[in-house]
């Protein structure tokens, strides 16, 4: 409980719309009936996808956009019933290999999800990024982050084009939230 006030506190100072995705849940007997139940919302993304993506290797830094693209899969599987999912993912280009795995966690209280990722590569978690689905296909997420020593917001919004396609946006703020700079486009095709 501690950390959603923690992480509500810091974002509604710096990104209001990022700081209603990090509020406690409220008592069971105050929530309004329409509130949904988002653990499922993930299931439309089981099994294996090949990956193209997209990476912005100088974000914020003012210069023009240099993009690395990269090819190959992604594997996703569900986890303790379906409250939790990994994604392992393993894709390559010329400018190199990207391979990490992904724990996506559901909070029944607050009906939110964190996504937590972390790269073979140094085996380091980075922060993790709260929010949820619309009802319509569409997450959001919210976090906070940093880069080269400043703090930033990150934003993710998952996409489920079809049941067949899926896209995924990163993007990050170094204004509260004023304005976002896209750094990580990935598109999935299901094998």
């Amino acid at each position: 409980m501690v950390r959603y006030r923690r992480l509500s506190f810091t974002l509604a100072i710096a990104c209001p719309a990022a700081a209603a995705l990090a509020q406690p849940a409220v008592p069971a007997a105050a929530q309004a009936p329409a509130e949904r139940d988002g653990q499922r919302d993930f299931d439309f993304e089981t099994g294996t996808w090949t990956t193209q993506v997209r990476v912005r290797r100088n974000p914020l830094s003012g210069a023009p956009a240099d993009w690395a693209e990269y090819r190959g899969t992604s594997l996703v599987r569900p986890i303790a019933g379906g409250r939790a999912n990994i994604v392992e993912l393993s894709v390559e280009g010329p400018a190199g290999r990207i391979e990490g795995v992904s724990l996506r966690l559901y909070n029944p209280q607050s009906r939110q999800w964190s996504l937590n990722y972390a790269s073979y590569r140094n085996g380091l978690l980075t922060a993790p990024v709260f929010g949820g689905f619309d009802g319509r296909g569409r997450g959001v997420f919210y976090g906070q982050d940093m880069l080269e020593g400043r703090a930033i917001l990150v934003r993710f919004v998952i996409t489920q084009v079809s049941p067949n396609e899926a896209r995924f946006e990163q993007a990050y703020s170094a204004d509260g939230g004023a304005s976002w700079e896209m750094n990580w486009i990935a598109t999935d095709t299901r094998r």
